[in-house]
């Protein structure tokens, strides 16, 4: 049997319906911020349950932009070390300085690492919803930047469509960044989505993405922006994979249900406690494999002996450790122990919208034969 560690999935009706919208595009010449921009936006802040989204060229962008539009340059800004580079790169390329917090057992941000390195010039924490798993202690970080006047930011880019007592991933902060990438559980090909309920924060959104114009028919600047536009085409590819993200969901918690009963097989592997009120969309299903097993060569030999690929971590190097960030935030081996101890054992399962229970136990009884010899 072949597993491979993902599948971008997009039915025949989807692709007939995609292809037909993109031949009407080509025909009309408005490539770009049309209608299918307007209504990827409209739909997915009513999914999501906020009044406002912009539709941008990626989810890195979408956090420069927010940052960007609060005016805080020159600030301090909290980002979890365990988190993929572009989430820190928008805080530097904004003109922020980067401040690095440790994560807790959950992968999420640690609430006592935040109360460690908050400053009196920290502005804004960008919380990341690592694997699509919201923070057990979501409601405590949140009662904590408000306590102390700071703006909580989410990076929902692993998250469309999780949520925590009901409430979705992205509408918990000020304003939220996603990413359609084509390895998140929904894609547009490349894309990315701001979301927030203030107007004054959307508006000036707008102008950042489309080069600082103080409108898209106008030529006025107004703001030091960029070339961050989405395009039509890449909207009616999210659109349609819009439709399909509740289905998809639905999914990939089959699969993980699989995973949660039968690694309880496994000695050597633990897996994630996570809360009930908690719904994971599972764009990662993580697990922590006990020390002292060679990360690097069982998922060489799973792949050679079994034919299962694993996914890539959540992540491998926290920032804190890859040379830039050493370089820059003069970060050192040692910081933040419970990411460097996290990022050394972890895996992550394959999962996605087509795959079988079939596959799904193949995963596990190759794991469990291969983890034999610990």
């Amino acid at each position: 049997m072949n597993v491979p560690s993902a599948k971008i999935v997009f039915s025949d009706i989807d692709k007939k319906e995609i292809l037909k919208k993109m031949d009407e595009i080509l025909t009309s010449g408005y490539l770009t911020l049309g209608k299918y921009v307007k209504d990827f936006e409209n739909k997915f802040a009513e999914y999501i349950g906020l009044k406002y989204a912009v539709g941008v060229s990626s989810g890195t962008s979408s956090i420069e932009i927010i940052l960007r539009s609060l005016k805080i340059k020159d600030s301090s800004v909290v980002v979890p070390t365990n988190t993929f580079a572009a989430t820190a790169f928008a805080v530097d390329h904004s003109k922020n300085k980067i401040i690095f917090a440790d994560c807790a057992y959950d992968f999420n941000l640690d609430p006592d690492s935040l109360n460690e390195v908050i400053t009196k010039d920290t502005k804004a924490l960008i919380l990341v919803h690592i694997g699509g798993n919201i923070s057990n202690n979501i409601e405590e970080i949140k009662e904590k930047c408000e306590d102390n006047k700071i703006i909580l930011i989410e990076d929902a880019a692993h998250a469309h469509g999780s949520s925590f007592k009901g409430i979705k991933a992205g509408a918990f902060g000020y304003a939220s960044s996603f990413s359609f990438y084509p390895t998140k559980v929904i894609t547009s090909g490349e894309g990315g989505m701001i979301l927030t309920d203030d107007k004054k924060l959307y508006e000036k959104a707008c102008q950042f993405r489309d080069q600082g114009k103080e409108s898209f028919f106008s030529n006025k600047i107004v703001e030091m922006g960029y070339n961050w536009r989405m395009s039509e085409i890449h909207a009616v590819i999210g659109i349609e994979h819009l439709k399909c993200l509740d289905s998809f969901i639905e999914d990939r918690r089959r699969i993980a249900e699989i995973y949660n009963r039968r690694l309880k097989e496994i000695k050597n592997v633990q897996v994630l406690e996570l809360k009930e009120v908690m719904k994971s969309n599972y764009y990662k299903y993580i697990a922590v494999l006990k020390k002292g097993i060679d990360r690097v060569s069982l998922k060489k030999e799973l792949k050679k002996k079994f034919n299962v690929s694993l996914s890539g971590e959540v992540y491998d190097v926290p920032l804190h450790l890859q040379p830039i960030f050493k370089k820059v935030c003069k970060t050192k081996k040692g910081d933040f122990p419970v990411s460097e101890d996290l990022c050394s054992r972890q895996i992550c399962l394959p999962n996605f919208a087509t795959m079988t229970n079939e596959q799904a136990n193949y995963v596990i009884d190759s794991l469990k034969e291969l983890l034999k010899q610990y």
